[in-house]
C-alpha cells in the first residue's frame, strides 16, 4: 500500500494499492491503443477539451488545492496559485500548439520540402511532490495537444493528487486511456520504460533519480528529458535597489516553504551594501508567518516529510561547524524547520555546494563583479541565475558568463509556459514549456518531393 500523510498533522490521509502487473499491462495497452486514435484527432479537437480542462481547474481549484495543501504542506494560497497557473498552461497550448507544429517549408533543390512534428506515442512522466499539479500539467497539456498520449508515476506522497489530474482531464472529457495516473513504487519505473509502447520518459527530481531513469531509456534508445535539482544565485550587485531587491530574494528562496528547483538557493551580495540588504532582509524573512497550511495567512507551512526537514538541518549545522554564523532560525520541530539566513558561507560548505531544499539560506560576500561571476558558475548545478542591478547595459554584457539555463535580471527565476526551461550541467537537459517544450517528443520528419 501507498500512503498519503499530512506533515503538519501526522496523519494518515488515505491509503491507496499497487497496481498489479496485469493491470499495469492493462494500463500500459489502453495508452497504446488510444495513441493509434488520439494521434489523428485534430488540433481543434484537442483544443477544445484542453480548454475545457482549464476550466475543470478553475472551477474546482479549492477541492484540489486544499489536497495540495494536506498532502505535502504547501500554504493554501500558493496551492490555489499552482492550480490557477495549470489553467494557464492549458489554455496556452490549446491556443498555440498547432503554430509551434505546424510544418516548416524549407527550400532545397526539391520540388517541395519541408520538415513536419508529429507524435511518437505513449510518453512517461515521473514526477516529484514540491508542485505535484504544476510540474505534471507543464508535461501533459504539450504533450496531449501534440497528440501524444501521457502516463504518469507519481510521488508516492502526494498520491491523492496525481489522482486529481487523472480527474480533470476525464472530467474535461477526454477520451478514455489519453492520461493515466499509475498507482505504483519507484521499483516499477524501469520495466515501464523498457516496455516498446513507451516512446519516451521525462523527469522532474533527484540527480540519482534522473541519472537512473536516463540510464535505463538510453539502454533502450529512448529519448528522455530529465528536469532535476538546483542551486540558484541571486547576486546583488552594489547599485542594485536594495528595497526592490530584499523582497524579491525573500519570495524566490522562501515561496513552497522553500522547495523549488529554481529557489533562490545562495545569496550573494556586494560587500559595500552588506548590513543595509541584511538588516532589511532579517526584518522581512522574520515576519514571514508559519503556521498551518490551511490558513490562508500562512506563508511557510510545514516540509512534505520530516527526514526532508533532519536532511537540511544537518547542511545548517555541518556549515556552522565549517564556520558559517545563524542570523535567524536553525530550529526544527518535526517536519518544521524555521526559516533560516546563515551568512559567513565559504564555497566548500554544505549551504553552498549542495542543494538545500527547504527554508534556509546561505549568505556569501564579494568586492569584485567577476568574482560574483565566478561564484555563481563553480556550481555543478545550472539551472538559473537572478542578478540584480540598475545597471541594464551592465547586466545584457554579463549575461552570456553564466552557465545556467535561465537568467533573470531583477527578478527571481521562474517557468513561464512562453518561455522555455530547463538547465545545464547536473541539473540536466532539455526543455520544457514553450515551442521548444513541445517539441520534445515528436517526431522532426524530414519530407522531400522530387
Amino acid at each position: 500500500m501507498i500512503e498519503s500523510k499530512n506533515p503538519y498533522t501526522g496523519e494518515v490521509i488515505e491509503k491507496f494499492k499497487e497496481l498489479t502487473k496485469p493491470e499495469i499491462e492493462e494500463a500500459l495497452e489502453k495508452a497504446n491503443s488510444r495513441f493509434k486514435k488520439w494521434r489523428k484527432t485534430s488540433f481543434k479537437e484537442r483544443a477544445d477539451l484542453m480548454m475545457k480542462a482549464a476550466a475543470e481547474l478553475k472551477k474546482n481549484k479549492q477541492e484540489y488545492a486544499e489536497d495540495i495543501s494536506r498532502e505535502m504542506g504547501k500554504p493554501i494560497t500558493q496551492s490555489i496559485a499552482e492550480i490557477e497557473k495549470c489553467a494557464w498552461v492549458c489554455e496556452y497550448y490549446a491556443e498555440n500548439a498547432e503554430k509551434h507544429l505546424a510544418s516548416k517549408n524549407i527550400k532545397t533543390d526539391a520540388a517541395k520540402s519541408y520538415v513536419s512534428y508529429e507524435p511518437i506515442g505513449v510518453v512517461l512522466a515521473v514526477m516529484p511532490w514540491n508542485y505535484p499539479f504544476w510540474q505534471v500539467f507543464r508535461f501533459a497539456a504539450p504533450a496531449l495537444m501534440a497528440g501524444n498520449i501521457g502516463i504518469l508515476k507519481h510521488a508516492s506522497s502526494v498520491m491523492r493528487s496525481a489522482n486529481n489530474i487523472q480527474k480533470v482531464f476525464e472530467r474535461a472529457g477526454f477520451p478514455d486511456g489519453c492520461f493515466q495516473n499509475l498507482v505504483l513504487g519507484s521499483s516499477k519505473i524501469e520495466d515501464i520504460i523498457r516496455d516498446p509502447r513507451v516512446k519516451a520518459v521525462t523527469l522532474t527530481g533527484s540527480k540519482p533519480a534522473g541519472a537512473a531513469v536516463a540510464s535505463t531509456a538510453s539502454e533502450e534508445i529512448k529519448k528522455s528529458v530529465l528536469e532535476l535539482g538546483g542551486s540558484n544565485a541571486l547576486v546583488v550587485f552594489k547599485d542594485a535597489d536594495i528595497s526592490e531587491s530584499v523582497k524579491t530574494c525573500v519570495q524566490a528562496r522562501f515561496q513552497n516553504t522553500g522547495q523549488s528547483c529554481i529557489a533562490g538557493k545562495r545569496l550573494i551580495i556586494h560587500e559595500n551594501i552588506m548590513d543595509k540588504f541584511m538588516e532589511e532582509f532579517v526584518k522581512q524573512v522574520r515576519e514571514l508567518k508559519s503556521g498551518d497550511p490551511l490558513d490562508k495567512d500562512t506563508f511557510i507551512g510545514t516540509m512534505a516529510r520530516e527526514d526532508l526537514a533532519e536532511d537540511l538541518e544537518k547542511q545548517i549545522q555541518d556549515s556552522v561547524k565549517a564556520g558559517a554564523k545563524i542570523m535567524l532560525g536553525g530550529k526544527r520541530d518535526r517536519a518544521y524547520l524555521e526559516p533560516t539566513v546563515l551568512t559567513g558561507v565559504t564555497p566548500e560548505m554544505s549551504m553552498f555546494k549542495e542543494e538545500t531544499f527547504g527554508p534556509a539560506i546561505g549568505v556569501t560576500t564579494f568586492k569584485k563583479d567577476q568574482e560574483a561571476i565566478d561564484l555563481v558558475n563553480l556550481s555543478d548545478f545550472g539551472l538559473g541565475v537572478s542578478i540584480f542591478t540598475e545597471d541594464i547595459d551592465f547586466a545584457e554584457k554579463i549575461v552570456p558568463e553564466f552557465e545556467d539555463g535561465a537568467v533573470f535580471v531583477n527578478e527571481l527565476v521562474k517557468s513561464d509556459p512562453r518561455l522555455p526551461f530547463g538547465g545545464t550541467k547536473i541539473s540536466g537537459y532539455g526543455r520544457e514549456l514553450s515551442e521548444d517544450g513541445i517539441r520534445e517528443f515528436v517526431n522532426r520528419k524530414t519530407v522531400y518531393f522530387k
